[in-house]
Order: C-alpha cells, then structure tokens, then sequence
C-alpha cells in the first residue's frame, strides 16, 4: 500500500474510532440527560445538561442546516488534501493527529444534522455560564488549538512550504 493509501486508512481508522465515541456520548446524553434531567457534578461549575442545537456555536445560523452540511463537506476535503500534502515523518505527526480530530468533530456533528435535524449538546460550565458543547465539539477545539500552537511556534517556515507547493514541485 503506497503512503497516501495508508495515511488515508489510518485517517478512516482513527476517526471512526473517535466518532464513535463521539455517537456514543450523544445517544448516552439523549437517551438519559433528555429524559432525567441534569447531572449535576461539580454544583455551581459543572453539569451534565442535555441540549438540542439546531445552529452553531453560540446558537447562531439556527436552521441553516444546509450551511453545516457545506461546512462540513468544505472540511472533509480540506482535510484529504492537506493529509495527501502532508510530508512524511514523525515530524508531521502532530499535524497529522489535528487533522484527525478536525475531521472527526466535523464528521460528528455532520452526522447529528443527518439524523436528528439537531446536534445534541450536554458539557455546561455552570460557572461561566459557558455555551453547552459536545465530544465532537472538544475535537474541532482542540484541532484547532493544536493548529495555532504548531503553526504559530512549532514548525519554521520552510517546514510548511507543502502547503503552498503543488504535486510533484
């Protein structure tokens, strides 16, 4: 199996595992904090609430779900070309694993639209009053916060130039 190939099916692996996880989260959330109520954990910082987002972060672009489908398809494509660009080695590792999660909060929450019209949300940080988030939610932030220190402090300049290079330069 060439490289590409092999970046690609331990992409699918990976992601499908964290979806997974992803899933199961929601279906616990929906299928107990939906009906129960809140799980309180730590009084007055955080609780376990269950919540139905029908937009975005902050419940922006409610019922704009078509949007997210875009966003979403927009992702998972910049996603394949940036892993087909991504230069081998355990240097790009870490570029490799935000990819990762990128792409499976993406595809998690992509999947919530699909089936249930909403995303199902249910981590509240009582104590800032905090939007209510979700496992996927967790990935794409955490990508995204691995993205800015890798950019910003780890990799030299010369090191992302894939980035810019086309195939075969």
């Amino acid at each position: 199996m060439n490289t590409i190939g092999k970046r690609y099916g331990v992409l699918a692996v990976c992601s499908a595992l964290l979806i997974a996880l992803d899933q199961w989260a929601k279906s616990m959330a929906y299928n107990t904090l939906r009906v129960n109520g809140p799980l309180v954990l730590i009084k007055g910082v955080f609780e376990l609430l269950y919540s139905e987002n029908r937009g975005a972060a902050f419940g922006i672009l409610q019922g704009k779900q078509w949007f997210f489908f875009l966003v979403a398809a927009a992702v998972v494509i910049a996603v394949l070309v940036f892993v087909a660009k991504l230069p081998s080695g355990n240097r790009y590792l870490p570029l490799y694993i935000s990819m990762v999660l990128l792409l499976s909060g993406a595809v998690g929450n992509l999947i919530d639209r699909a089936v249930r019209g909403f995303v199902v949300d249910f981590f509240y940080f009582s104590l800032i009053d905090f939007p209510i988030f979700n496992v996927a939610d967790c990935y794409v932030v955490c990508a995204a916060g691995l993205l800015i220190l890798l950019i910003g402090f780890f990799y030299k300049e010369d090191e992302l130039s894939f980035l810019s290079s086309k195939k075969g330069e």
